[in-house]
């Protein structure tokens, strides 16, 4: 199928930019119209949105950036939509399209001051309702007399924003409510151990059923995309382990990835294997934290115990070679920072029969377990449509049967030169989500297993210029992280700084499908599905 020939059809006015990956840009008043035929469409089924980032190109206008990808067909496109008015700034919402839209358009709001129209919701969702200003964008004021330190508490809103497109073409503001006056509505969170970090459920409950629940982000909000455009591109590259410290070596992965491509750089592959090494292990690391974690939240402390057992042992040859154990500096662009430790292929080898034989005790103590599995086998039931529409990727999407495996759909490193399976069950149900990581890890060792006596001779770093800058354009390079697709989207305009630097969370449409999975749940139920959903805040909270 012709793509381009496909857009022109549907929007005469379209303008294709090809610098970089290639992006599209559609008006915004044919916008919402064009999403629709997208999706719709069976020749192109465009139904994952996978990032959505708010732009400011300055006198341009204000605008949005989407990464769209058909799951069926394989095609992807990257378009924008954009608009001049910088006083009350508004673009067409397509969270009736794609349900990941709907937390993402209420990040750009934050951030840019856009209006979605049509939007359910449009509200702030990481800053406090009372700042000040939106600070992604180009002029905006950092000064502290706008923004004075508060210490007082914040008072949750109880009513929500949503801007309606009338035939006129006029905007008419509406108010609703989120929770009536009659409903009985409990916090749990922000500080609550079975939130795995600094995240707030608002959650109005009828006996111990769940009616509705509302998430409340940015308790630990650190500005790092705004940090990132003040930054070389070498610096932005500590911030990375920052985000998901699970998925540290992965993410970094991703940045030095799009920063290559753009670089137009070539990796030996002496570097790909070992990054692919070292993505593995931390896909282990972070598996064998969830079944940790999930096993205290449900009261096996017993298990819990084990994991951190032989999770010490990862730390261990993580320290040997990278220095770190949790904060890991070690992918640079054009390699890595070190070479492997002399002991490093001795250890993983002794490492992969220990752990094998390890994961069948926490199958026997926790698995098999008739209390477990009353706790999560037909809890928080997420379906494949969903979990696409929201894309919610990594195992939680394949545990509904989505196979959204990044590096069987788009392979890196040298994951297309070894031999393994992509773990997808189709209940969709917690103990799915939990059987899917439990499975990974066994295939993580197979993918390690296969490379660590085959790593090639040659340099662990090309040498690269003392200042880096990438060509003008658009970049978007992605690697299957821990909790599922993690992007970095870059717009150059050809300086020594990212004139945007986009982090695509794993943890953002996890915690946004909430509600959905939630609803008509018992409370004790949210804890299974949280646990199972494996967020980490940071992540979320950029």
């Amino acid at each position: 199928m012709d793509l381009k020939a496909k857009i022109l059809s549907l929007v005469p006015e379209a303008v294709y930019d090809e610098k970089g990956d290639g992006m599209w840009t559609i008006p915004a008043g044919k916008f919402h119209d064009f999403a629709v035929a997208l999706h719709h469409d069976q020749a192109l089924k465009f139904d994952f949105l996978r990032s959505l980032t708010g732009m400011d190109w300055g006198e341009e206008g204000l605008g949005v950036v989407y990464h769209l990808e058909s799951t069926e067909h394989g095609h992807r496109l990257v378009v924008r939509t954009l608009t001049k008015d910088r006083e009350a700034p508004s673009l067409p919402s397509v969270c009736d399209v794609w349900k990941a839209a709907e937390f993402n358009e209420r990040e750009v709001y934050d951030y840019f001051g856009i209006c979605f129209v049509n939007h359910p919701d449009m509200r702030r969702l990481y800053l406090r309702d009372d700042w000040v200003g939106y600070p992604l964008r180009k002029d905006y004021d950092d000064s502290e007399e706008i923004n004075p330190l508060r210490m007082s508490n914040e008072v949750a809103k109880d009513d929500v924003e949503s801007f309606d497109l009338q035939p006129d073409g006029s905007i008419i503001e509406h108010r609703k409510v989120l929770f009536d006056n009659d409903e009985y509505v409990i916090n749990i969170g922000p500080q609550h151990p079975a939130t795995h970090g600094v995240l707030r459920f608002r959650v109005s409950i009828e006996g111990e059923f769940i009616k509705k629940l509302d998430v409340h982000c940015g308790y630990i909000h650190r500005g790092i995309e705004k940090m990132c455009e003040s930054l070389t591109y070498p610096q932005t590259l500590a911030l990375t382990d920052r985000l998901d410290y699970l998925s540290a070596m992965q993410s970094r992965h991703a940045l030095c990835m799009c920063i290559e491509k753009g670089l137009g750089v070539e990796v030996s592959d002496r570097v790909k294997y070992i990054r692919t090494i070292m993505d593995e292990l931390q896909r282990i690391d972070s598996h064998i934290l969830f079944f940790s974690c999930l096993c205290q939240d449900l009261g096996a402390t017993s298990a819990f115990l084990y994991g951190f057992r032989d999770r010490e042992k990862i730390l261990d040859i993580f320290e040997e070679t990278c220095g770190g154990r949790l904060i890991l500096n070690y992918n640079t662009i054009g390699g890595v920072q070190a070479d492997i430790h002399p002991n490093f292929v001795h250890r993983v080898k002794e490492f992969i029969p220990y752990m094998r034989r390890n994961i069948q005790e926490y199958h026997d103590v926790f698995t098999g377990n008739v209390i477990a599995q009353h706790r999560l086998k037909g809890v928080g039931v997420l379906s494949r449509e969903d979990a696409i529409s929201f894309g919610a990727t990594g195992g939680t999407g394949r545990a509904s049967g989505w196979a959204c495996d990044v590096r069987k759909r788009i392979p890196y490193g040298v994951y297309d030169k070894v031999d393994f399976k992509e773990i997808l069950y189709t209940e969709g149900d917690s103990f799915a989500r939990y059987m899917v990581r439990m499975d990974e890890i066994m295939e993580s060792l197979n993918i390690v297993e296969q490379l660590i006596d085959n790593i090639p001779a040659g340099d662990y770093q090309l040498k690269m210029k003392p200042v880096i800058r990438i060509p003008e354009g658009t970049y978007y390079a992605a690697v299957e992280a821990s909790r599922g697709e993690f992007g970095v989207f870059i717009e150059s305009h050809g300086d020594k700084t990212p004139y945007r630097l986009k982090f695509r969370s794993t943890g953002l449409p996890l915690v946004s499908c909430m509600d959905t999975i939630c609803r008509g749940g018992k409370i004790a139920d949210l804890i299974a599905i949280g646990g199972t959903l494996d967020y980490i805040i940071p992540d979320i909270d950029r």
